[in-house]
C-alpha cells in the first residue's frame, strides 16, 4: 500500500497548497491512503466543516487533529457527522468525535488511523500509550487492518520516538506532528514500522512555525503580547512523508520525505520513479 501523510496545514496558504499539490501527488505516485493533519487549517487554529470537506475533495482519506481541535467551536458539533475526522484519542471521556477510525482506502482496503496527544510540555490528557495499545490490540495489522497509521501530536521529540518504538512491528507508520519543522530522521525501525519525528507543516516557511513573524518576535524580545498570531500568507510547502508497505505484512518497505512547493528544498519519493518523473 502506498501511503502519503501530510503535516499540519496552517492557514489559507497551507490550504491552497493542499488543493494545488495533493491531487497531483495522489495521481502521480498512485497513493492509496492519504492522510492530512488539519488542526491549524482555519486561520492557524482549528478546523471548520467546509475546510474538512475541501480536504476530502482534494483526495484526503482521513483528517487528523491535535491540541487545537476545538479552537473553532463548530468542530464540537460537526465532528459527529464527519467519520473521517479524527481527534486525539486521549482526550477526556465524553469528548465528541473519535480518536481512531477504520478507514476505507481508495482501493477498498482497510486502514486504522489513530491520533494521539503527547503529555510532555502539553496540556493534561490521558495516557496516549495505553490508548494506542488498546486500539492496535483490538484491530491488529493483517487480521484487523491492512495498514495502521499513528499521528502522534506532541512537543517532545523523545516522546515521539518513544511512541515509534512502542508501536514498532505493530503499525505501518508512526509520524509526529505539532512542531511544524520537518525532521530528517525518516526511517524504518527494526520491527518494520516507518517513522519520522515530525512531518513538518504545510504552510509558508518564511514565518515562525507558520505565523507572521512580527508578533512572535515582539513577544520573544519584549515579553508583551500586543496582537493575535496570524498565519503567514506566502507560498506554502506541502510537507510530509511517503511510505510503501508490504501487502503481506502491512509493515513498511520504503519511506521518504515529501516537500513540494514553497521555499524548502524539494523532496519526493524517488523509489516511485515512474510516478515522480513529471511530479
Amino acid at each position: 500500500m502506498r501511503i502519503l501523510f501530510v503535516g499540519d496545514v496552517v492557514g489559507r496558504s497551507g490550504r491552497d497548497a493542499i488543493v494545488e499539490h495533493l491531487p497531483k501527488a495522489i495521481a502521480d505516485w498512485n497513493i492509496e491512503l492519504a492522510i492530512v493533519n488539519g488542526e491549524n487549517a482555519a486561520g492557524g487554529f482549528g478546523i471548520t466543516e467546509a475546510i474538512y470537506n475541501d480536504f476530502l475533495d482534494a483526495g484526503a482519506d482521513a483528517v487528523t487533529l491535535g491540541n487545537h481541535s476545538w479552537n473553532q467551536k463548530e468542530a464540537l458539533v460537526f465532528i459527529e457527522r464527519a467519520p473521517r475526522l479524527i481527534r486525539p484519542i486521549n482526550y477526556m471521556p465524553g469528548t465528541p468525535g473519535r480518536g481512531a477510525a477504520l478507514i476505507d482506502t481508495k482501493r477498498g482496503r482497510r486502514a486504522l488511523v489513530i491520533n494521539a496527544l503527547g503529555r510532555l510540555f502539553m496540556e493534561p490528557v490521558d495516557d496516549p500509550f495505553a490508548m494506542i495499545d488498546r486500539e492496535i490490540e483490538a484491530c491488529p495489522l493483517r487480521s484487523g487492518a491492512d495498514a495502521i497509521v499513528v499521528d502522534f501530536h506532541c512537543e517532545a521529540t523523545s516522546e515521539k520516538q518513544g511512541a515509534g518504538h512502542f508501536c514498532d512491528g505493530r503499525a505501518s507508520l508512526v509520524v509526529g506532528t505539532h512542531t511544524h519543522i520537518p525532521t530528517s530522521d525518516h526511517q524504518i525501525l527494526p520491527g518494520g514500522t516507518a517513522y519520522m519525528t515530525d512531518a513538518g507543516m504545510t504552510g509558508d516557511y518564511d514565518s515562525i512555525i507558520g505565523m507572521n513573524k512580527e508578533e512572535p518576535l515582539r513577544r520573544f524580545t519584549t515579553g508583551i503580547p500586543s496582537a493575535r498570531f496570524e498565519p503567514a500568507t506566502g507560498e506554502a510547502t506541502m510537507s510530509g512523508i511517503a511510505v510503501e508497505t508490504d501487502d503481506a505484512t502491512g509493515l513498511a518497505i520504503r519511506v521518504a520525505p515529501v516537500r513540494v512547493g514553497g521555499r524548502l528544498e524539494r523532496a519526493v519519493p524517488t523509489f516511485w520513479a515512474k510516478q515522480t518523473a513529471d511530479a
